[in-house]
């Protein structure tokens, strides 16, 4: 973890300095972290070759487009890297509405309705994993145009690697159910939805362990397996 004369400048606000001596302290428990993001995800990564290549070829038979979606996100301190998934809408869905979803769009495939639910969309970022652009738990990465909206206590979390998952993704796992409700869905994500992600996703860091990590991943895995049975 960068010193605190290292960071960004942008990053440098008394807003920020709290979490950034909070994370500094357990910098022990953050190396843990990266070497268990990398054993598990390359693990992972090999256990499903097959059951990703068969998911490709039924994206490819659903809908005109590639395979995976790639769209630039924002990672720790600042930086942009084109994030890993699996396509669930039609090709060129960034260019035809919003850049968050509602539960009725219309965008979305059929495969990637199926892949959304069971979050096996989010497979192929275990390549973001490997690659140090995201860890297993975390804030997830927006899209820059949010990152342009942030307070300046949302910058804290930068500090650490986007996540695959997180406690405001357990929270807000309806979330495109949520922005159905009509009006403008990027103001209210902005205006709404955001704000309240960030106050969970602000507690977290605040209280981070490599043990609270865990929690979530196993958290992660029975709210969607509820889903499905729900």
């Amino acid at each position: 973890m960068k010193s605190w004369d290292l960071l960004p400048e942008f990053m440098r606000v008394p807003e920020v300095k709290p979490y950034w001596q909070s994370l500094y302290s357990k910098r022990f428990q953050l190396v843990l972290k990266r070497i268990f993001d990398f054993t598990v995800a390359l693990i992972i990564l090999i256990v499903m070759a097959l059951p990703m290549a068969i998911l490709a070829i039924l994206i490819k038979a659903d809908s005109k487009g590639p395979v995976l979606f790639r769209q630039e996100r924002v990672t720790t301190y600042g930086k942009h890297f084109r994030i890993h998934k699996f396509r669930t809408m039609v090709e060129n869905a960034d260019k035809l509405g919003a850049a968050v979803t509602s539960d009725n769009d219309n965008r979305i495939t059929k495969i990637g309705s199926f892949l959304r639910n069971t979050r096996l969309d989010e497979i192929p970022q275990l390549i973001d994993v490997l690659s140090g652009n995201m860890s297993f738990v975390g804030t997830r990465p927006e899209a820059l145009k949010y990152v342009k909206a942030y307070k300046p206590e949302y910058f804290a979390t930068l500090l650490l690697p986007a996540g695959i998952t997180s406690k405001a993704s357990i929270a807000y796992k309806d979330e495109a159910l949520l922005l159905t409700s009509g009006g403008d869905i990027e103001g209210k994500y902005i205006d709404v939805v955001l704000p309240e992600k960030m106050k969970i996703n602000l507690a977290a860091l605040n209280n981070f362990s490599i043990f609270d990590d865990l929690s979530v991943m196993f958290k992660t895995v029975f709210a969607v397996l509820k889903r499905e049975t729900d």
